[in-house]
């Protein structure tokens, strides 16, 4: 007979159980406390807003390192067989694994837990019905979590390329659209997740990285301010003075005579207070 329970799991502080398995599926989703959780042999961090997902026959462990209160949702495999199980797969849910939810989806899974735990004592005939509807609303809501978490994955990893992209090559003609080509996708797209990612546009990024390294060459060098602006990758004196100056509040020549003064000052200053 398909059955499904959900039940809580209390753990002291400094508990820990040792590894084991199950013979059906189980979710875990920690209402208090933290500690750690162990998945085949991968420890990582268990708190409150994290899930666990426990495919049958994994090994798995819960440590606590304080008072830890978890619900339990068990359901046999069988639950899980035909689309459920190839909807989870698709999303890339196809073992035991942790998943930290975003606030709002924590808050979807507490209230689909609660109306779970409202069922499970109904004895009007339709709790188990019931039951069934909330269960497959929380495994499409961890199936677009980890759909969520992948994508994020792999824009986190298109704003670093970016970024080294523009660290290597900052002083080339480098435009929103290069910068996009090079990585296969939209320059909008490109804008997108790089600024979530950095709170900067890829084109303020590039600016910065060229001030700063003109900053450098004026500083450490006696390079001509027109041959810097063509060395970082200006195509104008203007427009590099434009830009340097939006950035630093004064004109190159201006950067560079204020700090050579500063340095002839401290010299100053060092030889007075050796001389008393």
């Amino acid at each position: 007979m398909k059955t499904i329970h959900l039940y809580e799991s209390k753990h002291q502080e400094s508990y820990r159980k040792q590894d084991h398995h199950h013979h059906n599926y189980q979710i875990l989703y920690a209402i208090e406390g933290e500690g750690t959780i162990r998945l085949e042999d991968a420890e990582r961090p268990f708190a409150q807003n994290c899930a666990a997902v426990i495919f049958p026959y994994s090994n798995h462990a819960v440590a606590s390192s304080s008072k830890l209160t978890l619900l339990v949702l068990e359901f046999d495999a069988a639950w899980m067989e035909g689309e459920p199980l190839s909807r989870w797969r698709e999303a890339g849910i196809d073992g035991s694994l942790l998943l930290q939810l975003p606030v709002v989806s924590a808050s979807e899974m507490k209230q689909l837990l609660r109306k779970l735990l409202f069922e499970q004592q109904q004895q009007d005939g339709l709790g188990g019905w019931a039951m069934k509807i909330y269960w497959l609303e929380l495994l499409l809501l961890l199936a677009r979590a980890r759909t969520s978490a992948a994508v994020t994955g792999a824009n986190d990893l298109r704003a670093e390329r970016i970024r080294d992209y523009i660290d290597s090559h900052y002083y080339q003609p480098l435009t929103a659209s290069t910068l996009a080509y090079a990585l296969g996708i939209s320059s909008r797209h490109a804008t997108a997740i790089f600024k979530d990612k950095y709170q900067i546009t890829p084109m303020q990024y590039l600016a910065e990285v060229r001030v700063d390294t003109a900053k450098k060459l004026l500083l450490e060098s006696d390079k001509d301010t027109i041959s810097i602006g063509f060395e970082v990758g200006y195509e104008s004196l203007p427009t590099f003075y434009r830009v340097f100056k939006n950035s630093v509040q004064m004109s190159p020549s201006k950067f560079r005579q204020e700090y050579r003064e500063d340095v002839i000052r401290q010299g100053v200053n060092a030889n007075s207070e050796r001389s008393r």
